[in-house]
């Protein structure tokens, strides 16, 4: 949620192209900062940095099979779940990617509207069909 809260702040500002020092998150007070755990800021950072760092792929990524709805007409919310989820996707392979999803799933139901999950369930679960290798293990299961 933190790296939700992250990125949706950088969003909402035009902050996403900028060099961000995320010693302290934006969207956050020091206060707020020192009451989060270092396992738990270093996790957020890490995937604020990932999506910044790949946000050209995610969002391609994103708007390919968001196919009725173009990136700049997802609200910032779910954007930024998407955009943290597909990166996560693409670059964490030791995530399996039901996890992802599901996790998505849950933050969009936490942080959005009551129909928005089935959209990022959606999105996310074609995402996975055409943008991952498939292990010949689970083919042949």
């Amino acid at each position: 949620m933190l790296a939700v809260e992250t990125l949706y702040a950088l969003d909402f500002n035009g902050e996403l192209g900028a060099v961000v020092d995320l010693t302290v998150l934006p969207g956050h007070t020091e206060e707020e900062m020192s009451s989060i755990s270092e396992e738990t800021l270093f996790y957020a950072r890490f995937l604020v940095h990932g999506v910044l760092e790949n946000l050209e792929e995610v969002d391609g990524v994103i708007g390919k099979y968001s196919i009725n709805r173009p990136i700049s007409r997802i609200n910032l919310v779910d954007r930024n779940i998407l955009r943290i989820s597909v990166f996560s996707l693409l670059h964490c392979p030791d995530l399996h990617p039901t996890i992802v999803i599901d996790e998505a799933v849950k933050l969009s139901q936490a942080l959005s509207t009551d129909v928005t999950y089935k959209f990022i369930n959606g999105v996310l679960d074609a995402v996975k069909k055409g943008e991952l290798k498939r292990d010949p293990a689970e083919e042949q299961a």
